[in-house]
């Protein structure tokens, strides 16, 4: 298990911004989901693209770079760069955001200038962690996939706004040619590599495990390192045994990753099943379910398993990891500042205490009812039962902003 320092850590107040935002932007996407029609999603359909970058800019890439901005420095032992940079990432980001998500629905004008805000604020992210990274004497295996990681980011970025700029019609670019690329780099190069870096200090660190092999995550690294790469060049010299070996190495990495989070779970100190154990639990789940329904995809070509193994992906995977991260991270946040001093002095509270268990638990049930019932509604193309899925999911959103203001707000009585 890594050492994890909190010597370096930011100030609490340039971190919650992020979580707030990010929660209030998962509730702007469930909400959108009421405006679709389950017979007419396509992957190119601008509403799908608008929720796309909705979901993945406003919350999960919100989220993320909240907790690497915390999480970062503790990890490296070293402290940020220049941590203020962050204070103008997540208002960047917000604005970038909603400026896409109109652009796609209304006025294709405005994504360059979305497209351009984004590239601001991520650009600012990757710089200040190159920069911190680089005060590191010695990396390791969490650094490389920090490194790794932020590099596909990069590359993810520009073609992101190249394609926005092809979509506005600002230059004559092949948009369907760089989607693949995109796609890969953001999602598999930069949030699932984050997420695998991440899982081997955070899995180890709350379930209190020990004693696991971390060859799994190298190899898991590796070979959604080559995915990416072998993707992104197919759609430059249109070779399709370079995709699909691409998609089969990305398949492979992501069962390799659940063996090793399940090597963690058999070997935790702590046992009980708290909310953030069930969230990842769920989340892990729906991975897999949708990696079914991708083969299946692969084998018969027939779409709605497609969009259902990308929404369980997002709202599923995506979702539920970050959210039950959300649990853990916010109140060690807030008691590590407002408690910490307080220890030895008067009554701290436990971290458990800080969780509401009512909202919390409403999140998770409504939300992965919600998620269940839209993946179902994608399968039969029913418009009724993503209406019903939708309805579950704002409950859920509700309750995901109710407890976040909770843990940020928490004092005792």
């Amino acid at each position: 298990m890594f050492s994890v320092s909190q010597d370096f850590a930011p100030p609490f107040k340039l971190i919650s911004p992020f979580f707030i935002l990010g929660s209030l932007f998962y509730l702007f996407a469930t909400i959108f989901l009421f405006f679709f029609s389950a017979e007419n999603i396509s992957l190119l359909d601008p509403k799908v693209l608008a929720f796309v970058h909705l979901f993945l800019l406003g919350f999960v890439m919100m989220t993320i770079f909240g907790a690497m901005a915390q999480l970062v420095p503790v990890v490296l032992e070293v402290g940020h760069f220049w941590v203020e940079l962050f204070y103008a990432i997540w208002p960047l980001l917000g604005i970038g955001t909603a400026l896409m998500v109109v652009g796609f629905l209304n006025s294709a004008a405005l994504l360059p200038y979305g497209g351009v805000i984004v590239l601001i604020a991520m650009m600012i992210f990757v710089m200040e962690i190159f920069l911190t990274i680089k005060k590191v004497a010695k990396f390791n295996l969490v650094i490389t996939s920090i490194l790794i990681s932020n590099i596909f980011l990069f590359f993810g970025i520009i073609f992101g706004l190249v394609m926005a700029l092809g979509y506005a019609g600002t230059i004559e670019v092949d948009v369907n040619a760089l989607l693949r690329s995109h796609v890969f780099l953001v999602i598999g190069g930069y949030i699932i590599i984050t997420l695998m870096g991440l899982s081997i200090v955070l899995l180890p660190m709350f379930g209190l495990s020990h004693g696991f092999s971390k060859k799994p995550l190298e190899i898991a690294m590796s070979m959604m390192s080559i995915a990416v790469v072998l993707v992104v060049t197919s759609s430059f010299i249109d070779f399709t045994i370079l995709e699909y070996l691409g998609y089969t190495l990305a398949i492979l990495s992501l069962l390799i990753y659940f063996y090793l989070v399940q090597t963690i779970y058999r070997t935790r100190a702590r046992k009980e099943i708290d909310i953030y154990a069930m969230s990842l639990m769920f989340s892990y789940f729906s991975m897999l379910v949708s990696l079914i329904f991708g083969i299946s995809y692969l084998a018969i070509g027939y779409e709605p398993l497609l969009l259902s193994a990308g929404w369980l992906i997002f709202f599923g995977f995506f979702g539920f990891a970050v959210t039950g991260h959300v649990y853990k991270i916010v109140p060690f946040l807030v008691w590590f500042e407002r408690f910490a001093p307080l220890v030895g002095k008067q009554k701290v509270p436990m971290l458990a205490d800080m969780l509401p268990p009512k909202s919390s638990s409403a999140q998770f049930l409504f939300c992965a009812i919600g998620v269940i019932v839209v993946c179902v509604a994608i399968l039969l193309q029913n418009d009724t039962l993503i209406k019903a899925g939708a309805s579950f999911l704002v409950f859920g959103a509700v309750a995901l902003i109710r407890s976040v203001m909770y843990m940020i707000n928490y004092k005792l009585n």
